[in-house]
């Protein structure tokens, strides 16, 4: 038995009036963090409202998963945004789930960048400043400092701990690892593992052990208190429920971070 604890988050609400993505209701059974889309790369105000009202019943936390604005490219495209107006619609994604957070009952309670500005901000420091910047521009609206979700050892988080945000590490088990502890770019092979069996063992390893075997068989540490289960995979909720039964058997406590 171990006394290691881990939240499991989800993207959720990536879907775009008739069309959708995620299985929100269900991976809203297991997990205890959702990553709401805020409209920037999917997501919609009804969309919005329903998932932070299911979240909101379900004692789930609402974070705003805020991206560049690129709904075409599910803000996955690199951008080039102005700081200021990056830092400007940080706060406006904050500021709208903020919104449909209070009208169900709860609120925001942490910022997770999504796809390319989460990987842009693991080494641009400007982007990193201008992201944390709009954290701070929508405390105005909400209850004391947001939380910012991301990759250890990013410039993204040691920039929010400078202002003094607390910041929390997440790792991906269906995500490949550098030897360096960032993620594979998506468009290079095997970026994301797809067989459940691997992806629950990697799940294991990163609670249980703080390690997980990079490209090349590497074992490499990876220090987490969240694990992110991404809501577009096929069967994703079925896998989440795998990943905590997995986490369960192993010792491994899942609960929200603070």
């Amino acid at each position: 038995m171990t006394d290691a604890v881990i939240d499991l988050n989800a993207d959720l609400g990536e879907g775009f009036g008739r069309w959708t993505l995620t299985d929100d209701e269900a991976l809203l059974s297991v997990v205890t963090s959702a990553n709401v889309a805020c409209g920037f790369h999917a997501g919609d105000p009804s969309t919005m409202r329903r998932v932070c009202s299911l979240a909101a019943e379900r004692g789930v936390r609402i974070g705003a998963q805020v991206s560049y604005r690129d709904l075409a490219g599910f803000g996955r495209r690199a951008m080039d945004v102005p700081p200021e107006e990056l830092a400007d619609e940080i706060a406006y994604q904050i500021g709208a789930l903020q919104v449909f957070a209070r009208a169900a009952g709860s609120r925001v309670s942490y910022v997770k960048p999504h796809g390319a500005l989460y990987n842009r901000v693991v080494a641009d420091s400007e982007q990193a400043e201008a992201v944390v910047a709009g954290i701070l521009r929508a405390g105005a609206v909400c209850d004391g400092p947001l939380p910012v979700l991301g990759l250890p050892g990013s410039r993204l988080l040691a920039v929010a701990e400078d202002v003094g945000l607390p910041v929390v590490t997440e790792a991906f088990a269906d995500r490949a690892y550098t030897w360096a502890g960032t993620l594979v770019p998506r468009r290079e092979p095997d970026a994301v593992v797809h067989d459940p069996g691997t992806v629950i063992t990697r799940a294991v390893g990163i609670a249980r052990d703080g390690a997980v075997d990079a490209v090349g068989g590497e074992r490499i540490a990876v220090a987490a208190r969240s694990l992110c289960v991404h809501g577009d995979t096929p069967g994703a909720a079925q896998l989440a429920w795998r990943i905590r039964g997995a986490l369960a058997s192993a010792g491994v406590r899942v609960e929200a971070f603070a």
